[in-house]
């Protein structure tokens, strides 16, 4: 099917209408071969709280942005390629149900639907694109992904030394590695991640030695599981 569509003047128009929904915002996205699989409104769990996002899934990437007017306008493009991503899914908690992770070697975060349905059929497209990908290019799945941010909220004192507390004064930091709220200094150290950056990251205290001395880090799996993203906060470089 996704053959069939990938010339067809359909696809082009739905294309078409998602470059002008960005505007100069956003980066073209009509290239030969690809095709717009759906779309639609979810929640991405940031930094400070969880904000409606929209999402639009390619065959061959993941595009989302911030929301000015619903299926009008939309700024803040991100393109995430499929190829590394892979996708877990996340317990229902309190008021946020029917999520999963996105993870990849850069960046990962949360995202939740409205429905259990609509999840499924959002991780099933998603994880049948990824497959084809793989087979077509012979490459094998992504092993490493970026740590899920843990939200401000979930932290009220630094998750490293567990005693300082946070305060406008007191500001709140993110291990890169391991997604922590840790506080000023218990991130004093940086430490390069290629995948993440060309230059080296904050990284915590507990981290920076694991990563110094070559030793194995925990396993994500250990994290608490409302995770989230920063790139949607002023003040991410932190």
């Amino acid at each position: 099917m996704v053959d069939r569509l990938a010339n067809s003047e359909a696809n082009s128009k739905r294309i078409g209408f998602v470059e002008a929904c960005f505007g100069t915002a956003g980066q073209p996205l009509a290239i030969p071969g690809r095709v717009l699989i759906g779309e639609g409104v979810l929640t991405k769990l940031c930094r400070k709280k969880p904000k409606a996002r929209q999402f639009f899934l390619f065959n061959d990437i993941l595009v989302y942005g911030n929301i000015v007017i619903l299926k009008k306008k939309y700024n803040k493009q991100h393109i995430i390629p499929l190829e590394s991503v892979t996708i877990d899914t996340v317990e229902d908690e309190g008021e946020l149900r029917n999520g999963w992770l996105i993870k990849t070697p850069t960046k990962s975060f949360a995202v939740y639907a409205a429905t259990a349905t609509e999840k499924s059929e959002w991780m099933s497209h998603i994880s049948k694109c990824v497959s084809d990908l793989l087979e077509k290019s012979g490459k094998s799945p992504t092993g490493e992904h970026a740590a899920v941010w843990v939200p401000d909220s979930e932290a009220t004192v630094c998750m490293r030394c567990q005693k300082m507390k946070f305060t406008p004064v007191n500001r709140r930091h993110h291990c890169r590695k391991c997604g922590f709220v840790v506080c000023g200094p218990c991130s004093e150290k940086k430490f390069l991640l290629p995948s993440q950056s060309s230059k080296p990251v904050r990284v915590c205290e507990f981290c920076y030695k694991q990563l110094s001395t070559g030793a194995t880090l925990p396993p994500n799996s250990e994290f608490p599981s409302n995770m989230s993203d920063d790139d949607d906060e002023d003040d991410s470089s932190d």
